[in-house]
């Protein structure tokens, strides 16, 4: 049974923790998407002295670092993301976006806690455990890019092309997101919904308002197989996913003049989707629903991420344990939210979590991170290197 009082808060903050030093560091980095601001090097040079094989591999103007020490399996990888969202009004902040600031027992600056606290602890995580292990078996990496908040086009899908490319799997990865809810370690995801956009264009007849017999208001054409489209239960979900959604974030038509009957209506939509249902078939059903309509119609598709999931196998049980070691937590596994790099890695590694550290802050104005969860945070993702690559650990 976990402790009344969470071991996280007994612990003191220490202003020379190297995690805290390494997460201001990259916070002064401004490193907005998809520019790294020189984030990767610093990344790099802590990892050089380690025994890192490091690897550049960038692509179409973005960063990315393929940092592996060891050559043997079990392939434990750290993912993660240099780039941040832009910080918006910087008049609107408390502090100046980028220069990391502590006040009332937290961090803050842009990337706090999406996700430069996360990279620090991987690196500080990795430190320590190399010291205690310098010949641990198995091998280390850590999958970093600049362009995860942007297209995410030429980051972590193109590391994982090359590794795939030439036959390098992970067996276990750790995606740093920030995941928590409330405390630090009361949820991990095991997976993410896919996530499917269509831009529909339904084409009519552009004519005068008093006239509609000489004209077809593709609005009104579209207006049956919309609502059609909205009531559809597309699938009933399953033990680790909710049911699919279909969700229409964009419509617009017409000339801006009140007499004049549209030629034309684009809608913008959206499917998130469970691992029961596929994007081929959500695709089938709804142009099916669009021809039974008998709209005259267009429409582009963009899958920008398959759903994966991680069963309660050994990195989730080691992941953990580790979280009810270093905070007294009992983590709950869940796969809501929106995308990540982890749709990319699942292609090439069994086994993919989330984890960091709460993320009510994010992309926010005045983003922070609590100061009591920065040590912590790298504790378990120590515990969690040792759990996987230590053979005389036992998970328990």
């Amino acid at each position: 049974m976990p402790p009344r009082f969470s071991a996280l808060h007994l612990m003191a903050h220490d202003d020379h923790d190297p995690t805290f030093e390494l997460a201001r560091a990259l916070i002064e980095r401004p490193s907005v998407t998809p520019e790294d601001a020189g984030c990767l090097d610093l990344i790099a040079e802590r990892l050089r002295p380690l025994g890192f094989t490091l690897e550049r591999i960038n692509t179409g103007g973005v960063s990315n670092l393929w940092a592996r020490r060891g050559a043997t399996r079990p392939l434990v990888c750290l993912a993660g993301h240099t780039d941040v969202v832009p910080p918006g009004p910087a008049e609107r902040w408390a502090s100046p976006p980028f220069e990391p600031t502590v006040r009332d027992g937290r961090l803050f600056g842009r990337g706090a806690a999406d996700m430069k606290t996360s990279l620090a602890a991987f690196v500080t995580a990795i430190e320590r455990f190399v010291a205690a292990h310098p010949d641990h078996p198995g091998s280390i990496a850590l999958l970093l890019t600049s362009d995860e908040e942007g297209v995410a086009t030429h980051g972590t899908v193109k590391v994982v092309e090359a590794l795939a490319a030439r036959g390098e799997r992970l067996d276990y990865c750790i995606v740093g997101e920030p995941t928590s809810v409330h405390s630090l370690g009361d949820m991990i995801k095991n997976g993410r919904r896919g996530s499917l956009s269509g831009t529909l264009r339904v084409l009519g007849q552009q004519g005068h308002v008093a006239y509609p017999h000489l004209a077809r208001n593709p609005i009104h054409e579209l207006a049956p197989a919309l609502a059609e489209l909205a009531a559809v239960r597309w699938d009933e979900g399953n033990e680790f996913f909710p049911p699919t959604t279909f969700q229409v974030s964009n419509i617009h038509a017409g000339t801006g003049a009140n007499n004049v009957i549209p030629g034309e209506c684009e809608v913008l939509f959206n499917f998130r989707f469970a691992s029961v249902t596929s994007a081929e078939e959500l695709r089938r059903r709804t142009h099916a629903i669009l021809d039974e309509h008998g709209l005259t119609y267009e429409l582009d598709w963009h899958l920008s991420g398959k759903p994966f999931v991680t069963g309660r196998g050994r990195l989730v049980e080691a992941i953990s344990a580790a979280i009810a070691q270093t905070c007294g937590v009992q983590t709950e596994l869940s796969t809501t939210g929106g995308t990540s790099d982890g749709r990319f890695i699942a292609d090439i590694c069994a086994e993919v979590v989330e984890f960091g550290p709460v993320n009510a802050s994010i992309h926010k104005i005045d983003e922070c991170v609590e100061l009591a969860a920065i040590a912590p945070l790298a504790r378990i993702y120590e515990r969690t290197l040792t759990a996987l690559l230590d053979p005389r650990t036992v998970i328990t």
